[in-house]
């Protein structure tokens, strides 16, 4: 729905009225799909009140089978459950596949499906195995769809939420990365007011355009503060300051010897990000206490962060503990200002280029805040850090020769806690494992892996073990998102 330019955010079931405020801005609510059966103990339900306030529905999958339940239909099991692509047929002129068409593909992923409709809604779609694919009140307000219309699966699916989002909300089309920055600037200076604001820059897209916005709001107050923690990337301290340093004046801080060792014989991925979070707050706190009137730390924190760190929309589950999130101590001399905390990495990307920063920093692939911790695999120290930068850089570097760096959303090398048996100058050999991992995606919730050409992953392979002492094996990852995340710790 961002992506036509209108505002939308994700709540939790138990939402208040309250939450929804200001009602005059809110346009219609959409009943999200899920893995539960409506007749579950422990099944989410959404509260009453949003089916009394007027304002269009649009239920998904589960969110369908819901609407159904909820107004009397029955909702059963079926012997032919769908999974996968069916074809769906449109019945009468319905509004809200005015801009799709008459029939299509679509993508089903059900158990449970609608057996009886609810009094006062009629079906305006169908499969061969589903009667009731989409429904509809009589007043036209209330509206269910079986199938995924927000999955790439689907046939022109953004046509069929712009249906609802358009043609059925009347939502206005303004939320764009302008829109954005303006709003952000006003709230950033409201909130800063006369002090200065620590900002955490790592060289990536999400804390490079942070800085620039700070800088926009409130010029000089803005300290950007660059920290090598000694996990970074093969020269990724010269490559930031001389992309950086002009355009927001970036200070350096060198503590590597300090992360290293808050971080000998740590194992746990888990307890890396929590040290390394809290290691960075430490940092910056002792930073802060050089300046007078100085009590903000801005980060770059994205929504996935916030989602994949910790169930605060919801009954979601924790996948993993971004440094920026859960990492961070209890304790904080600072007060943490985070204005990307609801957009998304595309999004940022927009604003970064909205902001002027340069297609070099807008391209580049994320990098995770706890550095290589998280790409060595078991316990770090200096030595398995030197190895897998040499073998990053290679990678990087045949990716861009082969034009696929810029194909691809992330390229990561991981170095593994195995040796594998090998042959080199007809001597046996017992080195480390590194895997590659190259995945494409738009909003990195999920991803799949990118069909590089043999070609470029035998000259990565080739080049890694002859040039990086210490490897003998190299290794593909050919895992979607889920059920793998995209980094291994």
């Amino acid at each position: 729905m961002r992506e036509f330019n209108v505002f939308s955010d994700i709540l939790p079931p138990n939402v208040r009225r309250e939450d929804l405020e200001p009602i005059e801005r809110l346009k219609g609510i959409v009943l999200s799909g899920g893995p539960h059966s409506v007749y579950e103990k422990d099944a989410p339900y959404p509260p009453d009140f949003i089916f009394d306030m007027g304002i269009p529905i649009l239920g998904i999958c589960y969110g369908h089978q819901y609407i159904a339940h909820k107004f009397g239909g029955k909702v059963a099991s079926v012997e032919k459950r769908e999974y996968g692509y069916a074809k769906l047929r449109v019945i009468g002129k319905p509004k809200l596949f005015k801009r799709w068409g008459r029939d299509g593909q679509v993508w089903m992923s059900h158990g449970d499906s609608i057996e009886t409709l609810p009094k006062g809604f009629t079906a305006i779609a169908e499969t061969d195995n589903s009667p009731y694919s989409a429904i509809v009140s009589d007043d036209g307000n209330i509206i269910g769809v079986q199938f995924h219309p927000e999955v790439k699966h689907t046939e022109r699916g953004s046509e069929i939420l712009k249906g609802f989002v358009i043609d059925i909300c009347n939502a206005r089309r303004q939320w764009t990365p302008e829109h954005f920055i303006t709003e952000a600037t006003d709230e950033i200076r409201e909130i800063v007011g006369g002090e200065k604001v620590l900002c955490a820059v790592s060289g990536g897209v999400d804390s490079s355009s942070l800085a620039m916005l700070l800088r926009r709001a409130v010029g000089e107050q803005a300290i950007c503060i660059f920290v090598d923690n000694g996990l970074l990337r093969l020269n990724e301290r010269d490559k930031v300051k001389r992309s950086l340093g002009k355009l927001i004046g970036l200070e350096v801080i060198d503590a590597r010897r300090r992360f290293l060792d808050a971080l000998r014989g740590i194992i746990d991925p888990e307890e890396k990000r929590r040290i390394i979070g809290e290691t960075f707050i430490r940092v910056f706190e002792e930073r802060a206490r050089k300046e007078k009137n100085l009590r903000f730390l801005a980060q770059g924190t994205l929504y996935p962060d916030k989602i994949e760190s910790e169930p605060v929309m919801g009954p979601s589950t924790t996948i993993k503990t971004h440094h920026n999130v859960g990492g961070l101590p209890e304790k904080m001399d600072l007060e943490l200002i985070e204005p990307f905390k609801f957009l998304f990495k595309d999004e940022v990307r927009k604003v970064g280029r909205g902001l002027g920063l340069s297609d070099e920093i807008i391209g580049r692939h994320p990098f995770p805040g706890p550095g290589l911790a998280v790409r060595v695999v078991g316990e770090v120290d200096e030595e398995r850090l030197e190895i897998l930068r040499q073998a990053d850089a290679i990678a990087m570097e045949v990716l861009e020769r082969a034009g696929w760096y810029d194909k691809t959303s992330q390229a990561i090398v991981v170095l593994l806690p195995v040796r594998s048996v090998g042959v080199m100058g007809d001597a046996r050999t017992y080195e480390n494992v590194v895997a590659l991992r190259c995945v494409i995606t738009e909003d990195f919730m999920t991803a799949d892996w990118a069909r590089l050409p043999y070609d470029v992953l035998a000259e990565i392979s080739r080049r890694i073990t002859n040039e990086v002492k210490g490897v003998n094996r190299v290794v593909y990852d050919i895992t979607t998102k889920p059920p793998a995340t995209i980094e291994w710790e």
